[in-house]
């Protein structure tokens, strides 16, 4: 977590790049460490480096932590909310954010095929459908006729398991 309330992934695993990072945020003890050398010690005491570097993440923004770590070559990347990806230039010029007609009228926002292949590139066609709106169509791809599905609905005759009304 960042002092902003935004949040960032800071990939420190390789044994220099975690003492280049160690370096950034000020802990030459935890970089000079002989147990912190290779990443399987590393591992070993994952909750107390996390800890360390989320007490140092939490003093700065999203925007000065990035800088810090591009400076000292470790890889980050802010971790996008929802919102984020709704609004994002870039995965709406990829077309990662459709919009399909809503059920209520207007559209929606709904995530888009991933991954886009050229030949192939997926769409979303239609809504999600609503809560037992295809059961009638369903029942009878089953063999039950507008009798039995009228008596399911009114609670005699089969148990289906949740909601087909």
């Amino acid at each position: 977590p960042c002092g902003d309330g935004r949040f960032v992934l800071v990939a420190g695993n390789g044994d220099s790049i975690f003492r280049r990072l160690m370096a950034a945020i000020d802990r030459p003890d935890l970089a000079d460490d002989p147990a912190l050398a290779r990443n399987d010690g590393r591992a070993a005491r994952a909750a107390e480096l996390d800890a360390a570097i989320g007490a140092w993440t939490a003093q700065r923004t999203l925007d000065d932590v990035l800088a810090a770590m591009a400076a000292a070559d470790v890889p980050a990347s802010r971790l996008y909310t929802i919102a984020d990806l709704a609004t994002d230039a870039h995965y709406q010029a990829r077309g990662n954010i459709e919009r399909i007609p809503a059920l209520a009228g207007g559209t929606i926002a709904v995530p888009g095929i991933v991954p886009r292949l050229s030949a192939t590139p997926g769409a979303v066609h239609r809504r999600a459908p609503r809560l037992g709106e295809h059961s009638d169509t369903v029942l009878h791809e089953l063999g039950h006729d507008d009798v039995a599905i009228a008596a399911l609905r009114a609670g005699i005759g089969l148990e289906l398991p949740g909601e087909i009304a």
